[in-house]
């Protein structure tokens, strides 16, 4: 009996993604724009993040971001009004951005050049996203209280692909059952080199902190260090 080519397509297509993002990379590298990927379940507070980030950091650094979304412009329209360079890209129903999507938004936001950190605002979910990368500099996640602090153990390549993870609604957590020294102990499990911020977006509360972190990351990147 005649044997049957097995071809691994998954992998063959993560392999092509992971060379084209290493391209991107590079010419990022010689345009000196930061591209930082934001990951998040819906609803984890993403936006709200990005605003309170944007009012930090508009002043020092000229900030565009990409808004990935299935369908709708809302979040686009809310970084807009936030006073920068915003575009909303649809994905036509995939719930991730890979290499050559993400190269198309900055086609698009980068045409009039002034950009120095782009911010790809990825499609709200814990799977997908981590799987591809976008050429991204950075990887974010955010994890909010409501969704509960075993979330790192449930969805772990998300927490491994990711350099800083920032804790959100922490505000929130007497009234759940959130236990902030656990999560950092499940996200050090997965990855003991990531960052953890607890942060309440709506508040402010340890906003400046990240801000920080990723303005110091921007320097680095811009002097030719490597970055923590």
């Amino acid at each position: 009996m005649d044997q049957v080519r097995i071809i691994e397509v998954k992998q063959s297509v993560f392999a092509d993604n992971d060379r084209r993002a290493a391209q991107l990379r590079r010419e990022l590298k010689e345009r000196g724009v930061f591209l930082l990927n934001l990951m998040s379940s819906p609803g984890a507070g993403k936006t709200t993040t990005l605003r309170r980030t944007v009012e930090l950091l508009k002043d020092e650094l000229s900030i565009g971001v990409m808004e990935a979304d299935i369908d709708s412009d809302v979040d686009a329209r809310a970084m807009a009004a936030a006073g920068v360079k915003a575009i909303q890209l649809h994905t036509g129903g995939m719930c991730h951005l890979d290499a050559d999507m993400t190269r198309q938004g900055l086609d698009q936001l980068l045409a009039e050049g002034g950009v120095e950190l782009a911010v790809l605002e990825n499609v709200g979910n814990l799977v997908c996203p981590a799987e591809f990368d976008t050429g991204a500099v950075k990887n974010a996640a955010i994890l909010s209280v409501p969704e509960g602090d075993d979330k790192p153990l449930k969805y772990p390549l998300m927490f491994q692909v990711c350099d800083v993870v920032l804790i959100n609604k922490i505000d929130v957590a007497p009234y759940f059952d959130f236990d902030l020294d656990r999560c950092r102990e499940h996200i050090r499990l997965r990855n003991p080199n990531a960052a953890v911020l607890p942060i309440c977006a709506k508040t402010g509360q340890g906003v400046e902190a990240w801000a920080r972190w990723l303005r110091e990351q921007v320097e680095r990147w811009r002097s030719g260090l490597p970055g923590e």
